[in-house]
């Protein structure tokens, strides 16, 4: 196995297929996640035109459209979820963009690159395809999203199997998040979170949801086998009535001559010491004690 290769994309794509005709029973809950991303855009005062959004399930295209950017394209792996999205729609690799170089001002991925497998290369496609000074907003699910899931499947699975095999997909920390925008060429990187609790009548609808999504695992050395109801059923027993869903958002600008650049350094007009209030001293030199 290639080991830059950790998810099965043929498996993405065929479980989002699936997903399509009843994505909208998770529509609240991915419509919260996209109101918290596009919260972002309402804190611009620039206006778009030609926007992307990668993955919106529904959701994500009518948004964007109620604040009045009439062009809007649906990207996603499979044909029928982008034909379900609400934009013009495209069946797209987020791998293999199929985007001229500045073809939009605004790009929106809401919880739709967790499982591209070489997300940094695709990160730059998505900065190429924007215009200078286009804005970039992306949200994942981050790390300890669904901790309470993991442990508890590992806990059954250990039980019954006496071995653990992966049955929740691996996901992004913060502190990456920052570098990957800087790494693919965008100016003005921003990364945070944010966490949001999901509560389940029964612990059995997280997992009907998550197929809703078409957010099963699909990493390529997971155990194929369906697991046993035995299985299930003492994971759903240990399963709390909330898991978390940590939302890590992504916010870069292509690059353009008109942004705000850091000064050279030793070009400052003033003293810091003066701003403080304060005494400056060189390296190494004693503070008299009443500076102090």
């Amino acid at each position: 196995m290639d080991p830059m290769q950790v998810f099965d994309r043929r498996l993405v794509a065929l479980r989002r297929a699936r997903a399509a005709p009843g994505v909208a029973r998770v529509a609240p809950v991915l419509a919260e996640c996209a109101e918290r991303l596009l919260d972002r855009l309402d804190d611009t005062t620039r206006r778009f035109t030609r926007a992307l959004e990668i993955g919106g399930r529904g959701v994500v295209a009518p948004m964007l459209q109620a604040r009045g950017i009439g062009f809007v394209v649906s990207g996603d792996l499979a044909p029928a979820m982008a034909a379900r999205a609400g934009g013009a729609p495209v069946a797209m690799d987020e791998e293999a963009l199929p985007f001229a170089p500045g073809s939009f001002d605004l790009v929106v991925a809401s919880l739709s690159l967790h499982q591209v497998n070489d997300l940094p290369g695709a990160l730059i496609q998505l900065r190429r395809c924007l215009v200078p000074d286009g804005l970039f907003l992306a949200s994942l699910p981050g790390l300890g999203t669904l901790a309470p899931l993991r442990e508890a499947l590992a806990e059954a699975e250990m039980a019954l199997r006496g071995g653990v095999s992966p049955r929740v997909s691996p996901f992004p920390d913060l502190r990456d998040c920052a570098g990957l925008l800087q790494r693919a060429g965008f100016a003005l990187p921003v990364a945070d979170a944010e966490t949001l609790m999901l509560r389940y009548r029964s612990p059995l609808a997280l997992y009907a949801d998550l197929r809703a999504a078409g957010e099963q695992n699909a990493v390529l050395a997971r155990d194929g086998r369906t697991p046993p109801r035995a299985m299930l059923a003492m994971a759903a027993a240990r399963l709390p009535e909330e898991v978390p869903l940590r939302l890590l958002v992504m916010t870069g600008w292509a690059p353009a001559d008109s942004q705000p650049k850091p000064a050279r350094p030793g070009s400052a007009t003033a003293r810091l010491a003066d701003a403080l209030g304060t005494v400056e001293t060189a390296l190494g030199e004693r503070v008299p004690r009443t500076q102090k």
